[in-house]
């Protein structure tokens, strides 16, 4: 009789791969305070720090549109501790239980968006949800903006049957970035459809290169339109159709920055005088303060910023940070009288602070830039109509017939309707649109086919400037209280 062979396997513990958080405890904790102040809440972060983590925390807290006041953040040492006080979209504390399960569950993850979430997130024009993402195409269009140039794209879809699903529009310094979904039955199967959409949308891109009355190309860097395609080649003026799979506000930073909207139309002009320390803007009222400073003693250079607070400011300035491969160590931000103030101590990813003051005015360049482009005063238009394909191209044309040029437009489509908002200028660009063409607009859009709008005037006075001295406390300061929060933190270890 043959005996059987006996085989033996390596033992594995169960309990190995959790022993590091038995140790040294979770690699995340996240508190959420609503009894410490009597008119925020209080979000407190601490976790085992990476890269871009900073930018990660405070996208998920804009994507439930919460307004972040105050800040603090220290990521030394390979650990990552954050404060932030925020408010709800009505200024209030967050009371939301649901709200608070999701900004827990989705800062305690690093593998995305918990699925019992996702129902926050979908009511967010900054994210793609659609229903079936198979049955859409993503489209990412780069260019020279003009005026009519969104209608113009709206057009050219509608001419080719396919509905705008969704869609985001940026325009700032002569340069257009714009994400949009579309909805056409055969581009999953025939690769011929795909390229014919994407050769009109290059058509009307390029339109934007003629040649100017003395036979001169526009001397502003984007002559040439390149197309990427599935498999990926080309340059910065581009039409390319894929998935979308990041956060539709950092990707349409990523491409303004692509096509270098920080160098403006007219960079050669004197129109922000340079001191040592910085950039001084002043674009139509606002004003906008970035300098940088060098800490030798610390290795870190600190970059100061000045402006009229928003919602979304801090994302703005982060995710330009991150995106230009900055690593932030330590950060503070507050506002007081509409103006936020913040502090960021960085070194470029690969350890070295900024050396050179080409760098410096370039990082300074692509912060301004980064807080204008989303700055919305102005008229704001809110559209609510029954979706069908060419419901944009009709309003968009309608606007560019009143003389209504379009800086930027969030559109989403919930249900059988599609909801739209645009906020529009003048042809001159100005802020100040007369309201007598807004209503010639909206007596023409209420047709057959109604489309109901409702005007909104963003347009706000400008608190009086504040004093150079802002209330950041200094490096010595921050330090000292990031180290209080720390010893706090370990008292309550027990």
């Amino acid at each position: 009789m043959c005996s059987m062979k006996k085989i033996c396997w390596p033992y594995f513990d169960p309990e190995f791969d959790n022993l590091p958080e038995r140790i040294y405890g979770p690699t995340c904790r996240v508190c959420i305070d609503n009894e410490t102040l009597e008119d925020c809440t209080i979000v407190k972060v601490d976790s085992v720090n990476k890269q871009g983590l900073l930018l990660e925390v405070v996208q998920v807290l804009t994507d439930v549109n919460l307004t972040i006041t105050k800040s603090y953040i220290s990521s030394d040492a390979g650990w990552f501790m954050d404060v932030f006080h925020v408010k709800d979209e009505h200024g209030n504390k967050l009371t939301d239980q649901k709200v608070i399960n999701y900004i827990q569950k989705a800062l305690s993850t690093s593998t995305g968006t918990p699925d019992s979430a996702k129902a926050y997130t979908n009511n967010n024009p900054t994210l793609f949800s659609p229903t079936n993402p198979t049955d859409h195409t993503t489209i990412e269009m780069t260019g020279t903006d003009r005026p009519g140039l969104f209608s113009e794209i709206s057009a050219a879809l509608a001419a080719l049957h396919c509905n705008i699903v969704e869609a985001h529009a940026w325009s700032h310094n002569a340069r257009l970035a714009c994400v949009a979904q579309i909805s056409d039955q055969s581009t999953d199967h025939n690769p011929r459809r795909l390229a014919t959409i994407e050769d009109h949308l290059i058509t009307v891109l390029r339109a934007t290169t003629a040649l100017s009355p003395c036979g001169k190309e526009p001397n502003n860097g984007q002559q040439e339109v390149k197309t990427i395609g599935l498999l990926g080649s080309g340059d910065h003026n581009y039409v390319h159709q894929g998935t979308m799979s990041t956060n539709v506000e950092r990707r349409l930073h990523q491409l303004m920055l692509s096509v270098r909207d920080f160098d403006g139309p007219n960079d050669g002009h004197e129109s922000s005088p340079r001191t040592p320390l910085g950039l001084y803007s002043e674009v139509e009222g606002r004003k906008t303060v970035v300098w940088i400073e060098s800490c030798e003693e610390k290795g870190y250079s600190m970059v100061s910023i000045e402006c009229k607070d928003r919602r979304k400011l801090m994302f703005d300035t982060v995710c330009t940070l991150t995106d230009m491969q900055y690593v932030i160590f330590h950060a503070s931000a507050s506002g007081q009288d509409g103006y936020a103030f913040q502090e960021y101590f960085i070194r470029h990813i690969d350890g070295d602070a900024l050396c050179t003051q080409s760098e410096k005015e370039r990082v300074i360049k692509c912060l301004e830039a980064a807080i204008e482009r989303r700055v919305s005063e102005g008229i704001r238009l809110e559209l609510c109509a029954d979706d069908r394909i060419g419901l944009l191209s009709d309003i968009t044309r309608v606007l560019r017939e009143n003389g209504l040029v379009v800086v930027r437009a969030d559109v989403a489509t919930q249900g059988e309707k599609s909801i739209n908002a645009f906020y529009v200028r003048d042809i001159s660009g100005n802020e100040v649109v007369d309201m007598d063409i807004v209503e010639s607009m909206k007596r023409e859009l209420m047709g057959s086919n109604p489309i109901y709008v409702q005007v909104k005037n963003d347009t706000r006075i400008r608190p009086s400037s504040p004093e150079r001295s802002s209330p950041l406390s200094n490096f010595g300061d921050m330090l000292k209280s990031q180290l209080e929060r720390l010893s706090n933190n370990f008292a309550k270890i027990k």
